[in-house]
């Protein structure tokens, strides 16, 4: 890890002053390169770090995605960050966050690119149906913390994207032909986490979360394929239950909710 940057690119300054008396982003670490910020802000939890904390990083050497793979983080274009949450929630609520991450970051970003920003769920955001960002969650739910880790591809040609992603995906810069403030872009990220967050701690899932999930939803009524425990499932995704799970019909009718898994559309 690359120690803390004491003085910071101006943006870092910028997100950091809109962000003054907040509670996403009322602290604001920043380092020119970690391994990943999600591993430096579970160490900030453990230590004690309050909730609201973001660790936030120029780029990363092993950047998270799902289920081990790496999210490619090259300095200079995107935003690579990290929010620390402390929910008095039960724990077989903290799932339902990345949910609702994916919501509130596709809010944030329409509002920020003017672009229609779709979910795939359970954690990706698509334009066109190629990956922008991606959501990652972490943590100790019985230590009392959740880290949801949030990557956006904001200026990054995808000609210096590596050829094995240029045709799945896309940056802000791509889809609209000029660069973005990353402050600007990070402040309409952590106003909508925010604002949904402290609207989960008090209504949970809600009818309107859920429905407006599937308003933006890139599957909803597609067929998809599923990858689950080594086994694969096809069928018509339905929408989420009141759990958050999946729905999917198959070809004879029957449903199925799955609550974790690797989704791809047919087409």
């Amino acid at each position: 890890m690359v120690g803390m940057n004491r003085n910071p690119l101006n943006w870092v300054e910028e997100l950091r002053r809109a962000r003054q008396g907040k509670l996403i982003g009322r602290e604001i670490l920043f380092f020119e390169q970690v391994d990943s910020t999600n591993t430096v802000a579970q160490a900030q939890a453990l230590q004690g770090a309050p909730e609201g904390l973001v660790v936030l990083a120029d780029a990363q050497s092993q950047g998270k995605g799902r289920r081990g793979r790496n999210w490619v983080s090259p300095p200079g274009l995107n935003l690579y960050f990290s929010v620390l949450l402390r929910p008095a929630v039960a724990q077989e609520k903290i799932a339902l966050l990345t949910l609702t991450a994916g919501v509130a970051c596709a809010e944030g970003l329409r509002r920020a690119a003017d672009l229609e920003i779709k979910i795939k769920w359970p954690n990706d955001l698509l334009i066109r149906e190629k990956k922008v960002a991606g959501i990652l969650s972490e943590g100790e739910p019985t230590q009392g913390f959740i880290v949801l880790g949030i990557g956006v591809n904001v200026n990054w040609p995808i000609a210096e994207m590596p050829q094995e992603i240029r045709e799945t995906a896309t940056s802000l810069y791509a889809e609209k032909g000029g660069k973005f403030s990353r402050a600007m872009v990070g402040q309409e990220l952590l106003a909508e986490l925010e604002k949904e967050y402290l609207l989960f701690l008090g209504e949970g899932f809600s009818p309107r979360l859920r429905a407006r999930w599937e308003e933006l939803a890139a599957i909803k009524q597609r067929w998809v394929t599923i990858k689950f425990l080594d086994k694969e499932y096809e069928g018509k995704a339905l929408g989420l239950d009141e759990e958050g799970a999946l729905l999917v019909q198959n070809g004879q009718g029957n449903v199925r909710r799955f609550i974790a898994g690797e989704v791809s559309l047919r087409f």
